[in-house]
């Protein structure tokens, strides 16, 4: 009977884990726990025999369907988003690290993006903070100049 109950309530446990942070895949053994964990309950001399194993598998084949489904809901195939480096001319950014001219380890942000953002050069120093204008870009990374020219 313990180990009925300890079964369900791993699966239980399980089953928050995957609530919480979907994406883990964790809720098919978590079915399996707790299917196991009710039939010990209900008929304790089945978990060790021959029928174990052919329950626990009517059990799982329907539960990762049952999950494949369900995660195709909540997040459905699509293209991945990229940048083209041309579509950035003429966009507004931030200066994440200083821009000095001829070398391209200043940092621009560009919108909402998230991370370090674009390895950056200028005709002149720039510094952290200041807002830029994209005036094109080279590869992997873009040529600003100042917004506000003091």
């Amino acid at each position: 009977m313990t180990a009925g109950i300890v079964l369900i309530a791993v699966g239980i446990i399980l089953f928050i884990v995957e609530a919480t942070e979907p994406g883990f895949f964790i809720a098919i053994p978590a079915g399996v726990l707790i299917t196991l964990g009710f039939i010990t309950l209900a008929f304790p001399e089945l978990l060790f025999t021959i029928w174990t194993p052919l329950i626990v598998a009517l059990v799982v084949i329907p539960m990762m369907f049952l999950s494949m489904r369900y995660y195709q809901y909540i997040s459905p195939p699509s293209k991945p988003t990229t940048t083209m480096t041309t579509s950035l001319e003429g966009k507004t950014g931030v200066v994440t690290k200083e821009i000095d001219p001829d070398n391209i380890s200043g940092k621009v942000k560009i919108g909402d993006e998230i991370g370090g953002g674009w390895s950056a050069t200028a005709d002149e120093k720039i510094e952290e903070g200041e807002r830029v204008r994209i005036k094109k870009s080279k590869g992997v990374h873009v040529v600003v100049e100042r917004l506000d020219k003091k």
